[in-house]
């Protein structure tokens, strides 16, 4: 069985893997599951110009993505496996190389399919016919493909429940020694809703520091407040800043606007690898359990003032908010990581789709990463 791997973005994963040795990002799990698939990386086409490609990607993806959907539809064969990051490249693949006489095996890792676009291109597309097994870490997206396409649980896992946060590179570490008074941080624009975090801390003797890790206008203009207030500041970080962004911060607070997806995760994992205390808006799934389990605090959407009587809670109990923050660092150490989620995923498409002439499939340290 010969496997393959699609991305939806151009990377250079072997480049990602030398700087992440050196300290100087995350590891991407990509890297490491192509080298226990022993799987080809397939990248998108940037330079198409079929005008087919431009109206599928009117649908969902991009030109790029169909561009390569298009290649590889000529390249695999029944005995080749493919696995898709996304929708956005797994369903043009899916659609072109599904249709085939003997088509390829196909799983597609789903994020956010019971929005309009997925909907719409589930219904157009056809894509359930096509593939063999789709893979999420949202309880609700595995939730609406079951029973929307009415699909077996044998073609829908949750193989895992939290991103895969490199805990070899987002670890505990001393505050930077020019803090001034507590601070209060937060990463990412996507869903966020600062105008509550805003309103909860202005009175509260703290610094609020928003991570907006990548200069997105858009994000920018819907998630921070109109007029920032004096005692908060959005900049963007690189990696090896953003550690210590984590290492700074007193509490992470993650306000996020209702809605299904898991838009927040990344920053509650990374946190918790860091060893520091979460407050974060109530949500279905993982977070629910977390908050249940007392080991983030919860927070309703838009309520300010209970937030901020959860921030001063915390801050006012030192004992408290270190008690919290061990456990969510022992629980990413020992559950959820990176290590944990590339051994379930590669664990679930070789037991669905059959074993690879690599018989040792053990992770040790990131210096002795295979055995």
């Amino acid at each position: 069985m010969r496997y393959h791997i699609a991305l939806s973005y151009a990377s250079n994963l072997e480049l990602i893997a030398q700087n992440a040795e050196a300290g100087k990002c995350p590891m991407n799990a990509m890297w490491d599951i192509s080298k226990l698939l022993k799987a080809k990386v397939h990248l998108p086409i940037a330079d198409s110009s079929s005008p087919l490609d431009l109206i599928g990607s009117k649908i969902i993806g991009k030109p790029q993505h169909w561009a390569l959907a298009r290649s590889l539809s000529n390249q695999l064969q029944s005995d080749d496996v493919i696995f898709c990051v996304g929708e956005d490249v797994g369903f043009p693949i899916a659609r072109l190389c599904g249709a085939k006489v003997a088509p390829p095996k196909i799983a597609v890792f789903v994020h956010n399919i019971n929005q309009l676009q997925g909907r719409l291109a589930l219904k157009l597309l056809n894509v359930q016919d096509w593939v063999d097994l789709f893979v999420t870490i949202s309880p609700v997206q595995a939730d609406f493909l079951r029973k929307s396409l009415r699909l077996s649980h044998k073609r829908v896992c949750q193989v895992v429940e939290a991103p895969p946060t490199d805990i070899s590179f987002f670890t505990p570490g001393p505050a930077s020694p020019k803090k001034l008074r507590p601070m209060i941080g937060s990463r990412d624009l996507q869903k966020r809703d600062y105008q509550t975090l805003a309103d909860a801390t202005q009175d509260l003797n703290v610094d609020v520091k928003i991570c907006a890790f990548s200069p997105d206008a858009k994000g920018l203009k819907q998630a921070l407040p109109k007029v920032m207030a004096n005692h908060m500041s959005c900049c963007f970080y690189d990696w090896r800043e953003l550690v210590q962004f984590y290492r700074d911060c007193d509490i992470v607070v993650i306000t996020v606007i209702e809605n299904n997806l898991p838009a927040s995760l990344n920053t509650l994992f990374e946190a918790m690898a860091c060893r520091r205390p979460v407050i974060i808006t109530r949500s279905s799934g993982i977070i629910a359990n977390l908050i249940g389990a007392g080991i983030v605090t919860g927070v309703n959407s838009g309520d300010s003032v209970g937030l901020k009587q959860a921030i001063a809670k915390l801050l006012n109990d030192p004992q408290k908010a270190f008690e919290q923050a061990q456990q969510g660092y022992e629980l990413v150490l020992n559950q959820f990581n990176h290590h944990k989620y590339t051994q379930a995923l590669v664990r679930k498409l070789t037991s669905t789709f059959g074993m690879i002439d690599n018989s040792k499939l053990v992770f040790h340290t990131r210096t002795n990463l295979y055995v």
